[in-house]
């Protein structure tokens, strides 16, 4: 059994992620009802939210366990090893702790790094973390029932072709930004065929004051 997973983004009206100035607000409200047990970020999410984070020191966190904390986990794909500021993430008052996705390949400095720092980590996959494994690893091992997607369109767009989707939400502004090279909320290989096209399901639509419409899908499978 793996967990529920939905992916949630604001947007434009032709589906861009940029330049138009979201409901942050209104956005993680909606968030909220959810009750996740995961939040998941990727990592280059993370490294654009802080550009220049206080340098980390030895024995300079030290994580508080408190089995009655319902805050979700912090989950980031990090292969690579390239987030190393994760005080600055534990120290936020979102989440109860970080769970950093690995894989075989993650330089086995980084990973010693993570242990030093007794940072929560899973390894799974050879070259990339196995995003399916690791789903049922977090579900093994913390309990975690409900994953919300808190990224852009390339982490979106791995988990919704890998089949790993539930439910799809999305909250569009009344705003149209167009370009050439779109950022959209799903970003993945073209397809070759229709077979690849993801079918789904209306289950919710509200309007909401200033124009915003929320819609949310199921994932047909």
């Amino acid at each position: 059994m793996l967990p529920r997973v939905i992916v949630f983004n604001a947007v434009s009206v032709d589906g861009r992620i940029d330049w138009f100035t979201p409901d942050i607000g209104r956005f993680y409200e909606l968030a909220s009802r959810w009750r996740e047990d995961a939040t998941l970020a990727g990592s280059g999410t993370l490294l654009s939210a802080v550009q220049e984070a206080p340098e980390e020191k030895e024995g300079a966190f030290e994580p508080q366990e408190d089995p009655g904390d319902r805050r979700p986990l912090l989950v980031v794909p990090d292969s690579r090893g390239r987030v190393k500021n994760w005080d600055y993430w534990r120290k936020q008052p979102y989440w109860r702790s970080v769970v950093v996705l690995c894989s075989r390949s993650t330089p086995a400095s980084y990973l010693d790094y993570l242990r030093r720092r007794r940072i929560e980590h899973v390894i799974t996959g050879d070259d990339q973390a196995d995003l399916r494994a690791a789903l049922a690893e977090l579900r093994a091992r913390y309990g975690v029932e409900t994953v919300r997607v808190d990224s852009g369109g390339t982490l979106n767009g791995v988990m919704l072709r890998a089949g790993l989707v539930d439910e799809v939400s999305v909250l569009i502004h009344p705003s149209l930004v167009g370009g050439m090279t779109p950022r959209s909320m799903f970003r993945a290989p073209d397809l070759n065929s229709p077979e690849g096209v993801l079918q789904l399901r209306l289950t919710g639509v509200e309007e909401m004051p200033g124009g915003v419409v929320w819609l949310r899908y199921n994932v047909t499978r």
